[in-house]
C-alpha cells in the first residue's frame, strides 16, 4: 500500500499537469501543427484532448486512487495478476521515453549555457539552424548535458512525494506559464507576426488527412502523458477518489493552454525569421533565439527562456522517474533513493546511443529512422496506443462501474463507460493499425 500522499488537491493538479506540460507541448506541438493544416489540426487536437483525453486520464487516475498502488500493483489487485503484463508494458515504454526525453532535456541545458555565454546572438534563421545542427551533432556536449539532466531529475524525486515532487512543481508550473504569456505577447509585436498567427489558427482542412487526425490523437496522448500509467501512480497518492473528474479536466485545460501558448510563441516569429514551420524537433531551438535579438536585454531573456524550457522538461521527467521508482519500491521493497538511482543509471546508459544518433551514429538506422526517431515512433505510435487500447477495454468492460467515483451522475457514468468501451478503443485502434502498417 502506498504511504505517500499529496499535501493538497492543488499539489496533485500541478504535479499531474507538470507531467502533461512538458516539452511535448513546446517542442513537438508547433511543428506537427504546421505540417497538418494549422488551425484544422489544432481543432482536432483540442477535441481529442477534452473528450478522449479527459476520459482516459480520469480512468488511469481512478485505478491508482482505488487501489493505492502503482500501475502494475493496481492492475493486479483490481483486475487480476494476469493483467500485470499491461502495467509492465507501460513501465517499459516509460523507460524508453525517458531515455530519449533526457537527451532533449539536455539540449535545453546546453542552450541555456549558450544563451548565457551570448553565442545565440543571431537573428538569422539559417545561422540558428546551423547552430542547432552543429550542437546536436557534436559527440560530447549533448551527451554531457543528457547526463546532467538525468541527474537533476534524480535530485527532484529522491526527496519524496511532498518534499521532492510536489514542492518542486509548485514553483515550476506558475513560472513557466508566466514566461510563456510574456513571450507570446512579445512575439505578437514583431513585423509580420499576424501571418504566423493566421497560419497557426486558421484551419486548412485540405492539409489534414487521416494521418493528421491520427497524429492529433497520438499527440494528445503524448502531451498528456496518458498511455503509460503515470497518472495511476499519481492517483495512488490521492486521499480519495472524489473530485478526480474535475482534477482531470483541470490537467487537460492547463496542458492545452500551454500547447496553444507554445503555438503563439513560435508561429508569429516564423515570418520574421524565415524558418520553416515544419523544421522538426529543433523548431523551438532554431526559432526563439531570433526573438530575443529584437528585444532589450535579449540575452538575459534568452537565458531565462531556455532555463524555463529546462523546467518544462524536468516536470515531465519527474513524473517518468516517480512512475518507475514506484514500481521498484513496491515490488522489491527498495528505498526511494536506491530505486531512483537504479532508474537514472539505466536512463543515462540508454540515452548515450540516442544522443550519438545525431552525430557519429547518424548512419545507424532501422526502417529509415535513426535511434532517436525509432524510439519516438515505437513509443508514441505503438506502445502507448497498445497500452491505451488494453486499458480502455479493461475499464469499459471489466472495471468501469467498480472504480467510478461515488456521486457521479448517471449521465456522466454512461458517457464515461461509452467512451471507454467504444470510442476510445476505436480511435486508439486506428493509431495502432496505422503504426503497424
Amino acid at each position: 500500500m502506498q504511504q505517500s500522499q499529496w499535501s493538497s488537491r492543488l499539489g496533485y493538479i500541478l504535479a499531474a499537469a507538470g507531467s502533461a506540460v512538458g516539452l511535448g507541448a513546446i517542442w513537438k506541438f508547433p511543428y506537427v501543427t504546421a505540417a497538418n493544416g494549422g488551425g484544422a489540426f489544432l481543432l482536432v487536437f483540442l477535441l481529442f484532448s477534452f473528450t478522449l483525453g479527459v476520459a482516459v486520464l480520469m480512468g488511469e487516475t481512478l485505478l491508482g486512487s482505488r487501489s493505492r498502488r502503482g500501475v502494475v500493483g493496481a492492475l493486479s489487485s483490481l483486475a487480476g495478476p494476469h493483467w500485470r503484463w499491461l502495467g509492465v508494458m507501460g513501465l517499459v515504454c516509460s523507460l524508453l521515453i525517458f531515455c530519449f526525453y533526457s537527451v532533449v532535456g539536455g539540449w535545453t541545458l546546453g542552450y541555456t549555457g549558450m544563451a548565457l555565454a551570448g553565442s545565440l546572438n543571431s537573428g538569422d534563421g539559417a545561422a540558428l539552424t546551423a547552430r542547432f545542427n552543429d550542437y546536436v551533432g557534436d559527440p560530447v556536449w549533448p551527451l554531457l548535458t543528457h547526463l546532467l539532466f538525468a541527474a537533476l531529475a534524480w535530485c527532484c524525486v529522491q526527496g519524496g512525494v511532498q518534499k521532492g515532487v510536489e514542492r518542486t512543481l509548485r514553483w515550476m508550473m506558475p513560472s513557466l506559464l508566466i514566461m510563456m504569456v510574456l513571450l507570446a505577447a512579445v512575439g505578437l509585436t514583431l513585423p509580420g507576426a499576424m501571418a504566423g498567427v493566421r497560419h497557426f489558427l486558421l484551419p486548412d482542412f485540405s492539409k489534414l488527412g487521416m494521418n493528421g487526425v491520427l497524429d492529433a490523437l497520438g499527440l494528445a496522448f503524448f502531451s498528456l502523458s496518458i498511455g503509460l500509467g503515470i497518472h495511476t501512480t499519481y492517483g495512488a497518492y490521492l486521499s480519495d477518489s472524489e473530485g478526480v473528474g474535475r482534477s482531470s479536466l483541470w490537467v487537460v485545460l492547463l496542458a492545452s493552454l500551454i500547447a496553444v501558448l507554445a503555438g503563439l510563441m513560435i508561429f508569429p516569429v516564423l515570418a520574421a525569421t524565415g524558418i520553416d514551420p515544419a523544421a522538426g524537433p529543433g523548431l523551438t531551438f532554431m526559432t526563439m533565439p531570433a526573438v530575443f535579438q529584437k528585444l532589450p536585454f535579449g540575452q538575459g531573456l534568452a537565458t531565462l527562456f531556455f532555463a524555463l524550457l529546462v523546467v518544462a522538461a524536468l516536470s515531465s521527467a519527474i513524473s517518468l522517474l516517480e512512475h518507475l521508482q514506484c514500481f521498484i519500491s513496491e515490488s522489491w521493497g527498495w528505498r526511494r533513493r536506491a530505486s531512483c538511482t537504479l532508474i537514472i543509471a539505466l536512463v543515462m546508459a540508454g540515452g548515450i546511443p540516442v544522443s550519438l544518433s545525431f552525430g557519429p551514429w547518424s548512419g545507424v538506422t532501422l526502417f529509415g529512422r535513426n535511434i532517436f526517431e525509432l524510439l519516438d515512433f515505437v513509443t508514441s505510435n505503438l506502445m502507448m496506443p497498445l497500452f491505451g487500447l488494453g486499458l480502455t477495454l479493461l475499464l469499459g468492460w471489466k472495471l468501469g462501474r467498480q472504480i467510478l467515483p461515488r456521486g457521479l451522475g448517471l449521465s456522466w457514468q454512461t458517457l464515461l463507460l461509452g467512451c471507454w468501451r467504444w470510442l476510445a478503443p476505436l480511435l486508439i485502434g486506428g493509431i495502432l493499425i496505422r503504426g503497424l502498417v
